[in-house]
């Protein structure tokens, strides 16, 4: 009987290292089968385009949200016939499509959007999946339930920036920085940034720039304790407002201390490049925006900028 026993174990043992090669066996082929189908084929010059064009978009200074819903719209559209067409078929031709429809307007979209960045996670594992998280968080909002990872922030009725509808609990902060989306103390601090006293504010309150100056070198050492936020990016937004008041040499020197205070943050050498390039000092432009891409190689609208100064 006893004997019976280990055999019934043993054979049981066995046929489950089977199933596991088996399985890994087949996972081994799918990834071959996606590696040779994106190595088949070159991502879609339509859908760089299409993405790039949403993008600018939404980076100028005075956002028309009509005209972007008519865009969104007709680019939604040709997305969906290069899909019917076949002609999605890389992993960064399916991430530009999800970004497409995750600027949809509802659950339809935002659910289309999910699929597309799960279509290029399976095609490449190394794919940047906070495009996946934010379109779940979206979908699940407009779906009546809570976001799980904290990617969709917005004002309430008093102005307060918040995350609304969020349930914390329902993932790790491992999964969080798994897709690349900010911890839970990261998005505490975002919001304490974003509820904070604002740079631009200074200037509608008659301050001079040296004296501006001063109060960003005064804060940016205290960091969550700053009354004032003094981040890469609200900094950049100062420079812009002097650049809109045609304070040329006072937007440079805010955009000079932005890089100095944060060397290893793309976007501050990106504003800059941005300016550099408006003013015409191209050669200036192309070594800030290159040590962006270098610091962030992701960076779309630092690669079509670099090849519009090119």
């Amino acid at each position: 009987m006893s004997m019976f026993i280990c055999s019934a174990r043993f054979l049981l043992k066995q046929t489950f290292i089977l199933i596991v090669l088996l399985l890994w066996a087949c996972q081994g082929k799918n990834d071959m089968q996606n590696n040779k189908l994106s190595a088949r084929y070159q991502n879609n010059k339509e859908l760089i385009r299409i993405y790039n064009s949403d993008q600018t978009d939404r980076s100028v200074e005075v956002i028309d949200w009509n005209k972007v819903a008519k865009n969104d719209k007709l680019r939604r559209e040709r997305v969906n016939e290069l899909l019917d067409a076949g002609l999605v078929r890389t992993s960064q031709d399916f991430h530009h499509a999800a970004l497409i429809f995750q600027h949809g307007t509802n659950f339809l979209s935002y659910h289309k959007a999910m699929q597309l960045m799960k279509k290029a996670i399976e095609i490449d594992s190394t794919a940047d999946k906070w495009l996946l998280a934010a379109a779940t968080d979206r979908f699940r909002l407009s779906t009546f339930r809570s976001q799980i990872y904290g990617t969709n922030y917005k004002k309430n009725k008093e102005g307060i920036w918040e995350l609304p509808n969020y349930d914390p609990t329902k993932i790790s902060d491992a999964e969080r920085i798994a897709y690349h989306v900010e911890t839970l103390a990261q998005q505490r601090e975002t919001l304490r940034q974003f509820n904070s006293r604002k740079l631009t504010d200074l200037l509608s309150l008659g301050k001079d720039v040296a004296e501006i100056i001063s109060i960003i070198k005064r804060e940016h050492p205290l960091k969550t304790k700053a009354m004032y936020d003094v981040t890469a990016s609200e900094i950049a937004l100062l420079a812009k407002q002097l650049a809109k008041q045609q304070r040329t040499e006072e937007a440079l020197s805010i955009h000079q201390l932005n890089i100095s205070l944060y060397p290893k943050e793309f976007g501050a050498y990106y504003e800059y490049g941005k300016y550099l390039k408006v003013t015409g000092n191209n050669e200036e432009a192309k070594k800030l925006i290159q040590k962006s891409l270098d610091l962030n190689p992701d960076n779309e609208g630092a690669k079509l900028l670099l090849s519009e100064i090119k």
